[in-house]
């Protein structure tokens, strides 16, 4: 986490009336209050789509020659090629089990099966999958606000005895805070040789006394170099290290065998400590929008629009070096929108200046003055919209 050791357009709203997106042509618009609510059925009716789960009737596959044949729910071959089209275009791995598909191609939820270790797994409509893009910032302000709540519990649990699952998966969460390194997917490890935090071997980090080397390479095949001093990391990291096996992240069940955890454990981990739902994903998009708010207040004021422009685009290579991703994706999926903005008209660096007021700095104590700063910023902005 920054400091703790990661052209857009403000879309605006009168005060008390609900969020919107664009839709494609013809749908109007997208409620999002609606699409962020806990009622999945008017979330997806906001989104223009239809309601599912897997528990419906659905279309299966079945083995047939180098590919597969589809079936719908009566039975019967599916013979039209849209239908065929659109789900080939899902791109359901051929290593899935009990493959459910939705016979409407208006579902919210287009697809279901099981990976090669069992767990379930999703496949959504693109349209469902944008609108959700577009409540995630939103989510980012409550993410900021339980922070202290998270990290305080990260604290209470690396204090405990031995290697309980707690205590393992609270040095992944505060390895993914101080590295920003990606979680890890099992598939990637698998099939691609690319690694995160929960996919590591014991090969990937070298420990020697309360410096952690960690050494691997990541998604997109990029060769990843990480440092960190922390003795207490340090010496949990080099008894897992320790254990039987080459995962290099397990713990001890309550029969005393040694586990190895999982990028869903963490995000279940993350649920459970924070009370919402939170991903391992929410650090890496707060580190952005902190990265960029920084690097943008260092720059010195500037006289014309053109230059400010430059420095946003200085800001988010700033947090893609950081990020290990490129400038196109920073921008879009780890930057709150609102500093980028923010920093274009002038109000970022205003706020930022400001002292944070008590009550902020007494209920966020455990945030670092910029991320209490920014998190100021994004409330304020949230109440001008």
């Amino acid at each position: 986490m920054p400091s703790r050791s990661t052209s857009t357009s403000k879309q605006t709203r009168k005060r008390g009336s609900p969020a919107r997106a664009p839709a494609p042509a013809g749908n109007g618009t997208v409620d999002l209050d609606l699409v962020a609510s806990d009622d999945p059925e008017a979330a997806a009716k906001a989104a223009g789509l239809v309601y599912a789960t897997d528990r419906g009737p659905g279309i299966t596959r079945r083995r047939w020659g180098n590919g597969w044949r589809y079936l719908a729910p009566d039975g019967g071959p599916i013979k039209d090629q849209r239908q065929i089209a659109r789900i080939n275009g899902l791109v359901i791995p051929p290593a899935y089990t009990d493959v459910w598909i939705n016979p409407s191609p208006r579902g919210h939820l287009q697809a279901t099966g099981r990976d090669d270790q069992g767990r379930k797994q999703y496949r959504y409509h693109p349209r469902w999958r944008a609108v959700r893009d577009e409540t995630k910032y939103e989510r980012l302000l409550a993410f900021g606000q339980t922070l202290p709540t998270i990290r305080d519990r990260v604290d209470q649990d690396l204090r405990r005895q031995g290697l309980p699952r707690e205590k393992v998966l609270a040095t992944v969460v505060r390895l993914l805070e101080t590295t920003l390194v990606r979680v890890g997917n099992e598939e990637y490890a698998r099939t691609n040789e690319s690694y995160g935090l929960t996919t590591m071997l014991n090969e990937h980090v070298d420990v020697t006394g309360a410096t952690l080397r960690f050494s691997f390479r990541g998604k997109s095949g990029k060769e990843h170099h990480v440092d960190l001093r922390d003795q207490r990391l340090a010496t949990i990291v080099k008894w897992s290290q320790d254990l039987p096996g080459q995962q290099l992240f397990q713990y001890f069940d309550e029969d005393g065998e040694p586990r190895a955890i999982d990028s869903g454990d963490v995000n279940d981990y993350l649920r459970e400590i924070s009370g919402q739902d939170f991903t391992a994903k929410d650090f890496r998009t707060w580190a952005g929008t902190v990265l960029a708010a920084q690097a943008l207040h260092e720059f010195t004021a500037v006289d014309s629009e053109a230059e400010a422009k430059q420095n946003v685009v200085r800001a988010i290579e700033t947090v893609a070096a950081r990020l290990g991703n490129t400038r196109a994706v920073c921008r879009k999926c780890y930057i709150h929108p609102d500093v980028l903005d923010g920093y274009l008209d002038g109000t970022l660096q205003a706020t930022l200046r400001q002292k944070i007021d008590a009550e902020l700095t007494d209920d966020l104590a455990s945030l670092t003055p910029e991320e209490a700063a920014i998190l100021a910023f994004l409330r304020s902005r949230l109440a001008d919209d």
